[in-house]
């Protein structure tokens, strides 16, 4: 069953890049206390994902945060690794927090996991974006195609808050 406003998020274990390399990163110690805006990407660098999605959130970092919200998030089932180089190379380091959902955990217990296998990508997350508050869902937006990046998109969520 899909995550649904109103929702807790589900209790996993995300990788994050530190300074001392990859840590795991619960969703409790990630989300508990605070105001997040979450968004998903079906894979780093892939077309709308690289061109469409990331960058409007990171063009909106300080607006949204100015409504509210401590931390500006993006979860893919991709690797640690992988996540660090695109955050680097699009200059969203240190504005947008990566999270590595490299077994697609995350993806399964929410719902929100897409098959991609037509496109040799496996399992991945639905696009989406949500506004995260104590670690509940207070509002989502799942894109009907993955191929788009608008009621995901970051002004989309600015509307919202």
């Amino acid at each position: 069953m899909t995550i649904q406003v109103g929702d807790k998020l589900p209790d996993v274990t995300f990788t994050t890049m530190t300074d001392e390399g990859p840590q795991p990163a619960t969703t409790a110690e990630i989300f508990d206390g605070r105001r997040v805006a979450l968004f998903a990407v079906p894979g780093a660098f892939t077309p709308t994902c690289h061109l469409n999605h990331l960058p409007g959130f990171v063009e909106n970092a300080a607006a949204i945060k100015a409504k509210g919200v401590d931390m500006v998030a993006c979860v893919s089932v991709n690797d640690v690794f992988v996540l660090n180089a695109w955050a680097d190379s699009t200059g969203a380091a240190g504005t947008i927090k990566f999270l590595a959902d490299g077994n697609g955990d995350f993806a399964k217990a929410s719902g929100l996991d897409l098959d991609a296998s037509g496109f040799g990508m496996g399992v991945r997350l639905q696009r989406f974006s949500m506004i995260v508050n104590d670690a509940t869902v207070e509002a989502l937006n799942i894109e009907p195609t993955a191929s788009a990046a608008d009621v995901s998109s970051a002004s989309a969520l600015l509307e919202q808050l």
